[in-house]
């Protein structure tokens, strides 16, 4: 069982869910950081006395350090400052809750400093997932997912014979516009498309939740985490979120992990695995529940999740392009500038405009690829 972790993204809604995990098991907190948030991160410094705390930006770093002085805590900033919270504090668990590409940096710099990786920061494996299974390898440590989907599928697994996977099968709640038609997201606000039915999540992954994006970005991840093809993972609508995935086996046999859509369950998991301990979360009743219901993604209305299926046939940095088209058209919508409608097409036009004939993914390709698809949307835009 982890015995200390450091907590990156520690004032979203993972981060603050992971202390209290910690809390409740007693767990160490070495480090924190978060984005700009000081109020809330100087009151888990308070709490947890991490030796380090890092926030991105200067001028809240700067606050924070004049907050803190009175405590023997190194307050750093930037990029540097993150990638020192996750290689450098005496974690042995890194938890990675930062949103976006830009986790995909301090995961790398965790596994090269022999930490294990809780992770929660799915474009990590997106963009990165050759480089970071590489390095995991080769550094022989673990990650544990911390998505409901893939911890669903990773406590599926426990005994699995070898080779007797058949299928993965992830269940998506189908987002805050399930049912409806394409004609009738034309027009749809911001404050609709951040109402989620069932979980309480950040701005960017509610979204992506409502275009079906983020069950994609599951996809590509799911292939990498499982080692399994675009043809070997299945999605299924289910709206209620009480299964939160499932595998096939060779033999036909179906196991799912059930429980109340609470994230609390599966990054208690990660950080105890493989012990079962009693959890902050509140009991499923199946009788209360009464009945669970299936249906397939409706792809010509929710384009994102074959666009992502694409990306992932064609390899290479192709994910990575379709990742960084999603989080500028995301920043677009919730800014104003565009449609609902919009980010599926930007994410689509990425995907099949790029050209790439390199033979082997790099940090540097993967930035460049990231780089020149924000910078052709934001031009045009």
């Amino acid at each position: 069982m982890t015995s200390k972790i450091a907590v990156l993204g520690s004032t979203g809604s993972i981060g603050t869910q992971t202390l209290e995990v910690a809390q409740m098991h007693h767990i160490q907190v070495t480090a924190l950081t978060a984005n700009k948030n000081i109020r809330l991160l100087e009151q888990q410094v308070r709490q947890f006395h991490p030796k380090m705390v890092c926030v991105m930006d200067m001028g809240a770093a700067a606050q924070l350090k004049i907050a803190l002085r009175d405590l023997p805590v190194e307050v750093y900033c930037g990029e540097e400052g993150i990638l020192r919270a996750a290689a450098e504090s005496d974690a042995d668990m890194v938890v990675n809750a930062i949103v976006g590409v830009a986790g995909l940096f301090p995961t790398l710099a965790a596994i090269r400093a022999g930490k294990n990786i809780a992770l929660a920061n799915k474009e990590t494996l997106v963009a990165g997932g050759s480089l970071v299974m590489k390095e995991i390898k080769s550094r022989g440590v673990k990650l544990y997912p911390v998505d409901s989907e893939h911890s669903a599928i990773f406590q599926c697994l426990q005994g699995c014979p070898e080779k007797a996977l058949k299928k993965v099968i992830l269940t998506a709640s189908g987002g805050s516009f399930y049912g409806k038609k394409k004609s009738e997201l034309e027009n749809v606000s911001i404050k609709q498309a951040l109402t989620h039915p069932n979980w309480s999540m950040g701005a960017k992954i509610t979204v992506d939740s409502s275009t079906m994006m983020n069950k994609g970005l599951e996809v590509i991840e799911a292939s990498w985490l499982f080692g399994c093809s675009d043809e070997q993972i299945d999605v299924v609508i289910h709206r209620e979120s009480i299964i939160h995935s499932m595998i096939e086996l060779e033999d036909n046999a179906i196991i799912a992990q059930l429980g109340v859509p609470d994230m609390k369950i599966p990054i208690q998991y990660a950080l105890t695995y493989p012990q079962r301990l009693p959890s902050p979360s509140k009991e499923l009743d199946l009788t209360e529940i009464g009945a669970l219901h299936f249906s397939k993604p409706d792809d010509e209305t929710f384009p994102c999740l074959g666009i992502c299926r694409q990306a992932l046939r064609l390899g290479g940095v192709y994910p990575a392009v379709a990742n960084a088209a999603n989080e500028a058209a995301v920043e677009l919508f919730l800014a104003g500038r565009i449609k609902f409608t919009d980010i599926g097409e930007i994410v689509g036009n990425a995907v099949s405009s790029f050209r790439w004939e390199e033979e082997t993914v790099t940090l540097d390709s993967i930035t460049a690829a990231d780089k020149e698809t924000r910078a052709k949307i934001k031009a045009y835009y």
